[in-house]
């Protein structure tokens, strides 16, 4: 509810707000947030464990937090209840890691029996601010450091346009993730953003931020069939080449636990994932109708963003592939928050307040399902009475900045062509 209120407030009372103004009062939301450990998730200290591994020398996706050869990077804060010379009795990466219990009453690390889930450039993010913070800080630096990129996107959006930057800078929900939660995906969505603004001008810029923010989280490379002709190509190789390094330095290990991670969370087989679908069919069906949800709205992406804007092919693309999947963590819809204030399409806001909800209703399955489903249905109810609105008016919504960008640039192509036409003739 805090978001929807926000952006009620923002669309009635924001006509004069200025950069400044946007972004000082985003500055103001994300303090309260350093007050306080991470509540909505330990993630966080997986973030800070995996970044002084990499400072000592070590791969976070060899070698495991509860690893013995690891012991001297051990602290009170991430092991309360494993001193440096205490024997954890592990050795190297388990045989069957999927079948770990997510949690170790000594160390506060999630999953501190397999290696990091995180592709590269998150890691290497997770590094520098490991290289800044002092082991006394705990996760203050990895808090501090998500807030001051949820900053730096909320500017990026105002100059876009400051009335809708808002929604991003003050939203409860980017509040708590950010500078409190600290997750990483506030990094993907900076990336995604600048991706989608720099694309009209700079394409090939815009594939190398979005391939950049495929390596901090896979998830924006779902994306791709939104970028045209070679974008996907180059994004595809920037995400490649992120992890040559660590392919060299640990083989196959630089997988890490990400298949066991994506088994046990239900993606592999759609178990327990597409609580919308799980409504209406069996397990075994979930998976492949999502598969199928998945290749449809990539081609009908691929074949849209020819002529609508590129932030509202992102912006729906990313939210049904949300839709559709239905990871109970909220954070996953910050890149999504993100996409809506540039597409300005607020009724996708929805969608990540529905992962709340949803992440507060664990093991109800069923009031989960109806949770998306309720989304799902604010969404295409706006959706369709935009629609109405603009038909019976006959106008047409006014383009964001980074939508009039790309038009202005396919009309000096135009004019180009017409005049190496005109001077061959």
């Amino acid at each position: 509810m805090g978001t929807v209120l926000v952006a009620g407030a923002v669309w009635r009372f924001g006509r004069g707000l200025t950069v400044g103004a946007v972004v000082a009062v985003a500055v103001v939301c994300q303090v309260p947030g350093l007050t306080h450990a991470p509540i909505t998730s330990t993630d966080a200290y997986r973030y800070v464990w995996d970044g002084r591994v990499q400072l000592s020398g070590h791969s976070p996706y060899a070698q495991v937090p509860l690893d013995d050869t690891l012991a001297k990077l051990r602290d009170p804060i991430l092991f309360p209840g494993l001193s440096p010379t205490q024997k954890s009795g592990v050795t190297g990466v388990p045989k069957n890691p999927a079948q770990l219990p997510v949690d170790d009453a000594r160390t506060r690390i999630n999953r501190p029996g397999v290696p990091t889930i995180y592709p590269p450039i998150a890691e290497a993010y997770f590094t520098v601010v490991a290289l800044v913070t002092p082991w006394s800080a705990g996760t203050l630096g990895v808090q501090l450091a998500a807030a001051l990129i949820a900053i730096a996107l909320t500017w990026l959006l105002a100059v876009q346009d400051p009335r809708w930057a808002a929604l991003w800078g003050w939203s409860p929900i980017v509040a708590i993730e950010a500078a409190n939660a600290a997750h990483v995906d506030v990094l993907a969505a900076l990336l995604i953003a600048a991706a989608v603004i720099t694309t009209a001008r700079r394409p090939k810029l815009a594939a190398i931020l979005l391939g950049a923010a495929g390596s901090v989280k896979l998830l924006p490379l779902l994306l791709l069939p939104a970028f045209r002709t070679r974008r996907p190509l180059v994004a595809l190789s920037t995400f490649i080449a992120t992890y040559l390094p660590h392919v060299l330095a640990v083989g196959i290990l630089v997988a890490g636990f990400l298949p066991g991670y994506l088994d046990q969370e239900g993606f592999s087989d759609g178990s327990s994932r597409s609580a919308i679908l799980a409504l209406l069919l069996p397990p075994e069906a979930r998976q492949l109708t999502a598969a199928a949800l998945a290749i449809a709205l990539a081609a009908l992406a691929f074949h849209r963003t020819r002529r609508d804007p590129i932030a509202l092919t992102c912006c729906w693309l990313y939210g049904a592939a949300l839709l559709i999947a239905t990871p109970t963590y909220p954070w996953y819809g910050l890149p999504l928050i993100a996409l809506a204030v540039l597409a300005h399409r607020p009724e996708w806001l929805a969608v990540p307040l529905a992962a709340y909800l949803a992440y507060a209703s664990f093991g109800h399955p069923t009031r989960q399902g109806l949770i998306h489903l309720a989304a799902l249905a604010v969404v295409v109810i706006v959706i369709t009475l935009r629609r109405r609105i603009v038909a019976k008016s006959g106008l047409t919504a006014p383009p964001s900045a980074t939508n009039t960008d790309e038009r202005d640039t396919t009309h000096r192509h135009r004019d180009l062509g017409r005049v190496r036409r005109t001077a061959s003739g």
